[in-house]
């Protein structure tokens, strides 16, 4: 059975939410909802319809993320879910399909997520492109090493966010470009980032926010909230809850960590997505503090893979002929010839024989400086057929700072 799929309209909002709330169990407030209808570019949604029921849907965010080398277009999955009632029966597959061409025809190479389950995705091929890392620091052990950097010119002030939401978009827009994967927010993104409602706040209090300036003006911020607790002998117990922080330099991302981690009544901070490589493993004496804990990040998809690889950067020369197979978009399925260096990238089709055989997949999660290319290979999942063509091709594709998308969209 087929079912159409077209894009809604804006009569159809309650009824694709609808599909959402059952999909992810999830029972949004009515103004969440609202806020996500803002958000939605209702042209970029696809709707599966059964008779007049909708039955299976997925969006598209229009962003622009970094990847090496800078900003490209990119487009951001959002949304994917199919009625368990239609489950396994073709209904996400058609949708991602008709998704991927749609995406093409818009001439976006890449197509980024976050998978909230994650043996789907690579059926369509999206790869794992990055990771992320809970923390949970208890206070105690929480001391900078000695050399930490300190600027006398820089000062905490405690700021309403509301009230600093210009000052956080200015200097979100100076750091956006620092590390593959972060992507530019519009208002509507800032709306969530700083929603502040009853229901926003789970229990851990009004959204608090510390800001990190001189003279010249604000060099990072940090937004969190703060659940006060108390223990039985009258002890304070609270939990600083990090929503974000980011800083436009060392000394400023040192000083708003200090704030966040000299909390008064605060025995333990908690910040569920912080980048792998996250600057603060230096800067604390004894990172075991930190008590990380591992998690994907972004997944990628290379939709036209000439396109895709000759619009970043590389990190080392690289000349190798890839085959592709890619059962979800035909039009990569062939031999193309990869030649980069630190000074740009050329990728054709050619008839050579192959040094890499792999799955699109494999290429996507390589995409944005991290990835599984090295993993892939060691598990078996792609052919090798010049000796160390494999590390090569991770060797130039890899990045500093690793990829990490801060914001789940």
């Amino acid at each position: 059975m087929t079912y159409p799929i077209r894009p809604i309209a804006e009569a159809d909002w309650s009824a694709f939410g609808d599909v959402l709330a059952e999909g992810f169990n999830w029972t949004p407030h009515p103004v969440q909802s609202e806020r996500f209808k803002r958000e939605i570019e209702f042209d970029r949604t696809l709707a599966a319809f059964d008779g007049d029921t909708i039955v299976g849907c997925t969006a598209v965010y229009s962003f622009r993320m970094t990847v090496p080398g800078g900003p490209i277009p990119v487009a951001g999955v959002t949304a994917v879910s199919v009625l368990p009632s239609h489950r396994r029966r073709g209904v996400l597959s058609a949708l991602m399909r008709r998704q991927l061409t749609d995406v093409r025809e818009r001439g976006e190479a890449v197509a980024a997520l976050y998978a909230s389950e994650t043996p789907i995705y690579g059926r369509f091929g999206y790869g794992r492109a990055a990771g992320q890392l809970a923390l949970s620091v208890d206070k105690h052990g929480a001391d900078f090493v000695r050399d930490a950097p300190v600027d006398p010119a820089l000062r905490l002030r405690v700021a309403k966010p509301a009230e600093a939401r210009a000052d956080f978009e200015r200097l979100f827009a100076a750091v956006v470009t620092q590390r593959p994967g972060l992507y530019e927010r519009n208002s509507a993104f800032w709306d969530n980032v700083l929603a502040d409602e009853e229901f926003d706040q789970h229990g851990a209090g009004v959204l608090r926010s510390l800001i990190a300036e001189d003279d010249q003006g604000v060099r990072g911020y940090a937004l969190f909230r703060v659940k006060s607790e108390w223990d039985a002998n009258g002890l304070p117990a609270g939990e600083l809850r990090l929503n974000e922080l980011f800083a436009a330099d060392p000394a400023a991302y040192a000083l708003l960590w200090r704030g966040v981690l000299d909390r008064d009544l605060v025995t333990k901070i908690v910040s569920p997505a912080r980048p792998v490589d996250d600057p603060l493993f230096a800067l604390v004496a004894n990172p075991r503090h930190l008590r990380a804990r591992w998690c994907d990040d972004l997944w990628v998809r290379l939709v036209e893979v000439d396109t895709a690889l000759t619009a970043r950067s590389y990190a080392a020369p690289v000349d190798v002929v890839l085959e592709v197979t890619d059962e979800t978009c035909p039009w990569n399925s062939r031999r193309w010839r990869l030649s980069a260096d630190t000074t740009g990238a050329e990728c054709k089709p050619v008839d050579d024989e192959p040094d890499i055989t792999l799955k699109a997949a494999s290429l996507g999660s390589a995409y944005l400086g991290d990835g599984t290319l090295i993993e892939d290979f060691g598990a078996g999942l792609l052919g090798e057929h010049t000796p160390g063509a494999v590390r090569a091709l991770s060797t130039a594709m890899s990045w500093s700072p690793k990829p990490w998308g801060a914001l789940v969209f």
